[in-house]
């Protein structure tokens, strides 16, 4: 039988798209399954849907705040403790850097886009998000020329093209917020899923084996 195949879309400004970055990079719940990273801008599929960021919600933003921390230590997953200053910020740029590398260095796609979370949801700097910051993070793992040619393919039309239409892919497999979870089974079936609280359910369609991570004892 076929891999169970899941897709990640997801944008660096979501805490809780970083949660699920790392349970589905580090959890052995996950080593068999074929996994997939698209960048998306979290923005555009708000304003798409007509769905109302979270922090813009009475009482809703506390409360993300406490559920990002709560499901970052059921997994044993690093977050700070307080939003970045100035949260949310504009991800537009460093959304199309990622995109940049996932067409000309795919293999570093991973480790860029860890980087970048740690400095912003892991360090909480605010300005992670930034060119001046995370272009000397991606020179570290890219090297200098690389980074260059990445930011220059990223100002260009192609990579503004193709990062809209990740995020239409996202659209029409059913997102509304991230992060946002395609799913494919070992029998060919295709479901979409939305959030860290429904996880578990991600697992049981794949037909992925809970037991091998105890954080799955708080998901239902």
């Amino acid at each position: 039988m076929a891999a169970p195949k899941l897709t990640l879309y997801y944008d660096i400004v979501s805490p809780f798209a970083w949660i699920a970055f790392k349970i589905l990079r580090d959890s052995r719940t996950f080593s068999k399954c074929d996994i997939t990273y698209v960048p998306v801008l979290l923005g555009g599929i708000l304003k798409a849907t007509g769905n109302t960021p979270p922090i813009r919600i009475k009482n809703k933003d506390k409360w993300i705040n406490q559920e990002r921390i709560r499901w970052a230590r059921f997994f044993s997953i690093p977050i700070a403790e307080t939003s970045p200053e100035g949260f949310p910020p504009n991800t537009v740029t460093v959304q199309r850097a990622l995109t940049a590398i996932s067409q000309q260095s795919p293999n570093k796609l991973i480790p860029a886009t860890e980087a970048v979370w740690r400095d912003f949801w892991v360090k909480g700097d605010g300005k992670a998000t930034q060119p001046e910051v995370f272009v000397p993070i991606f020179e570290k793992i890219l090297g200098s020329s690389q980074t260059k040619a990445i930011m220059e393919a990223a100002n260009g039309p192609e990579i503004k093209t193709l990062l809209g239409a990740n995020t239409q892919q996202a659209l029409d497999s059913g997102a509304f917020g991230l992060p946002w979870f395609e799913c494919t089974n070992s029998r060919g079936e295709k479901e979409g899923f939305w959030g860290i609280d429904h996880l578990g359910q991600v697992v049981e369609f794949l037909g992925l084996d809970r037991s091998l991570d105890p954080g799955f004892r708080a998901v239902l």
